[in-house]
Parts: C-alpha cells; structure tokens; sequence
C-alpha cells in the first residue's frame, strides 16, 4: 500500500483509539444508575450509546468491511434500560473496537475502494473508515457532555497539553 493510503488509515485508527479512555473515564465518573438515565424522553442513555456504538461498529466494520453476516438489532440499542453493568458494556465496546481495528488492519488497497451497501447506504471502504470514526467520535462527544451534566465536572481530556500553542510554519 502506499504512504497516503497508510497513513490515512494509521490516522483513522488512532482517531478510533483516542476514545475509548474517554469513555472509560466517564464511566468511572458514573454510578450504574446513572449510565442509563435519561435527561428526557427525547435522548439516550450513556448506556444506550455504547449499544449502539457497539452495533454500528459491528454493522459497519466488523460485519460490511470484512463481509461476515450482519445480525445487529439496532432497535434493541435503544430500547434496553439496563441489563448492563458499566464493565460489562466497557468490554462489549472494547471487544467490539478491536474486531473492527483488526478487520481494518488486514484490508488492502483494492478492498478500501470497494463499494458495499450498509444500511441501505452504498460506501466505499474509505467511506466505511470515515463514517465509523466520525460516529464513534459524535457520540464520544455526548457521553462526555452527559457526564459533565450529571457531575458538573471538567473531565481533563487534554490535561497536560497547551492547547492555545499555536502552529509552527513548515
């Protein structure tokens, strides 16, 4: 594969590894209740977000990217008020982000341009990548700000870093 395509999908992967420890840390924030309460009728549960990460990741990467069956219940993500403790959905969404890190890993150049319907939805694999990063990260972003809300707490994400550095020229 060449530089480009490698290091686009060394980017991807560390974009898709950049949040899990988030999630991890807000879960730890946590009480079990409230990993699945809801602030209305209107939203979803912490808990129902990691079920759904885990069914999107599996329906998108594990399943279309490597073409095994697709048996995700995407109803059953939203509609479950518990049945979960914290670590169990910690590592139903590890187990799942490994699968799919490794499914990633193994594809070559001519499999990243194949087209696949997901969901009703035609992508090429480059689209699959980008759509599983982009989601994982859009949702990261809510069970952070529902952690926030419930313990009105900064979370550190970027402790250590000065983000007001600014860029250097080349």
């Amino acid at each position: 594969m060449d530089n480009f395509s490698l290091e686009f999908i060394n980017q991807c992967l560390f974009r898709l590894e950049e949040n899990p420890p988030r999630i991890e840390k807000c879960l730890r924030l946590l009480s079990e209740a409230e990993v699945w309460q809801k602030p209305n009728n209107s939203s979803n549960s912490i808990g129902n977000l990691i079920l759904h990460l885990c069914g999107n990741i599996r329906q998108y990467a594990v399943s279309s990217l490597s073409g095994k069956a697709d048996s995700r219940q995407r109803d059953e993500e939203f509609s479950n008020k518990g049945g979960y403790s914290k670590n169990e959905l910690l590592a139903k969404f590890n187990q799942t982000l490994e699968e799919a890190k490794t499914v990633i890993r193994q594809l070559n150049k001519g499999e990243w341009l194949e087209i696949r319907s997901v969901q009703g939805f035609n992508f090429s694999g480059i689209g699959i990548l980008i759509h599983v990063v982009e989601h994982l990260s859009y949702h990261t972003g809510q069970i952070a700000s529902a952690t926030k809300a419930l313990k009105d707490k900064q979370l550190g994400f970027y402790a250590g870093f000065d983000l007001n550095d600014k860029n250097v020229g080349k």
